[in-house]
């Protein structure tokens, strides 16, 4: 399938493309081929073929939610730059 220059200027302008003009050519040149393969695909019987949202099965792998004992506090604070008591220090970020 063979595409205008105009097309191949709207499809890049939809997809917020500058192509220079030797770009235009080389880019109605693959479009026209990418549509070619989908006449291919078209010719195809998929009657029988029921709708696939997905090629393998999806699920969720979580571990179980197990509660532990946190970190000393010290631990946790040992590296940090400033502190107040047992919390980290930072920097107001809210405007008054």
């Amino acid at each position: 399938m063979s595409l205008s220059r105009d097309e191949v200027l709207h499809v890049a302008r939809l997809a917020r493309l500058r192509l220079e003009e030797e770009e235009v050519e080389r880019m109605r040149n693959q479009l026209g081929a990418i549509l070619e393969q989908f006449n291919v695909l078209k010719q195809l019987n998929t009657d029988d073929v029921p709708p696939t949202f997905q090629v393998f099965a999806a699920a969720n792998v979580l571990r179980e939610d197990v509660a532990r004992p946190s970190f000393p506090v010290e631990e946790v604070l040992q590296n940090a730059p400033r502190r107040e008591g047992d919390y980290f220090r930072v920097r107001a970020v809210l405007e008054e």
